[in-house]
């Protein structure tokens, strides 16, 4: 913003250090003459008759008033001005990690020494705002970069096989057009968890009351089907959970956890328990699955986009994208809840999501 020039910071304490240095002075040499010069006779015998006149003291008091005053405005203005560059350095630090923020260097911060006050304060709170920022960009540059590629792979996968086709007309195209349709089918699905994961992370999602308990009894019904061919067991228990949100997002956010419980689990004889029920004023959605030992450092990058849990077991079929947890948990971000993960100690993960009630 182009602003017109004006003094300074500095110079303003400055100015208002000797202001406040000559308005002491003129307090003090306004008491000394009502308090003693006045009461000084003003004749030609003085004070007792041995003392210097009012006339005389006036003058001598003057001279040297004049001049004591000369030099408090300068000790003043010294002083303050030092003072002033003293008080300010701070700011000026933040200013200049400010502009180089500005300029797009993030990695800078302050760390500010000394003891706790304002600036310091303010210095600690702009370092804090700077690591959230870098961390938030660089996240985004991941995902970009990860969303790129994911996105590129489908198409080259359709390329390759027309590619294919078109060099050897005698292949069968029914099994070419099946194979084209479920690479299609997944760049679809991609992208709407793109656009999905995008608009749940802006946080302007409608606010209904919802119970969770039938979401999780319409996703389990979805993916029964999915559990049954892969033998594992899908249980919902529990009872009515009332959370406030979107309908359509929170069925995705309980349609992923149940989805990535059946996924990843054992190849056979697996559980899926999902759990509802309302604690606090909140809606509480448990998911507990049975699958191999997760790593204890593996489970907070979980939620991160594109993120695959290698040590998780998994068929080519649903390989995914990585975006099933990250969803989740930007859903219930933008929702104001909290998302808990924990590792089962006979293998597996528990899923935690709490909600806020409806208002």
């Amino acid at each position: 913003m182009d602003r017109r020039p004006g003094l300074s910071a500095r110079l303003r304490l400055t100015l208002s250090y000797a202001g406040l240095v000559l308005v002491t002075g003129t307090v003090l040499l306004a008491v000394v003459w009502l308090f003693l010069l006045r009461y000084v006779p003003d004749n030609s015998q003085g004070l007792l008759g041995i003392s210097p006149n009012r006339y005389l003291l006036s003058r001598v008091f003057g001279r040297a008033a004049a001049v004591a005053m000369a030099c408090l405005l300068v000790l003043g203005l010294a002083g303050g001005w030092f003072l002033a560059g003293r008080m300010l350095a701070p700011l000026t630090r933040i200013t200049a990690a400010a502009r180089l923020a500005g300029s797009g260097s993030l990695s800078h911060r302050i760390r500010m020494e000394g003891r706790r006050d304002e600036f310091r304060e303010l210095a600690d709170a702009f370092d804090a705002m700077l690591e959230r920022l870098e961390s938030h960009v660089a996240e985004q540059r991941r995902f970009a970069a990860n969303a790129s590629h994911e996105l590129r792979t489908p198409l080259a996968v359709s390329r390759t096989l027309l590619d294919v086709a078109r060099k050897d007309p005698t292949r069968d195209r029914e099994e070419l057009v099946e194979r084209l349709y479920a690479v299609n089918t997944r760049a679809i699905d991609l992208t709407e968890a793109l656009l999905l994961l995008s608009r749940s992370d802006r946080g302007n999602v409608t606010r209904e009351s919802v119970d969770l308990s039938l979401l999780a009894e319409e996703a389990a019904e979805t993916l029964l089907p999915l559990a049954e061919r892969r033998g594992i067991s899908l249980d919902v228990t529990g009872g009515e959970a009332r959370a406030g949100g979107s309908p359509e997002l929170l069925l995705r956010m309980v349609t992923n956890l149940v989805q990535n419980a059946v996924v990843h689990n054992l190849p056979s004889g697996g559980t899926v328990t999902v759990r509802t029920e309302e604690r606090d004023g909140a809606g509480v959605v448990r998911v507990e699955n049975t699958g191999r030992p997760l790593p204890p450092d593996l489970v907070p990058t979980l939620t991160e986009p594109f993120q695959r849990g290698t040590a998780r077991a998994r068929t080519d079929e649903h390989a995914g994208a990585g975006l099933g947890l990250a969803l989740v948990h930007s859903i219930v971000r933008a929702h104001g809840g909290t998302l808990d993960l924990v590792p089962r100690p006979g293998g597996g993960l528990v899923v935690t999501v709490r909600l806020p009630g409806p208002r």
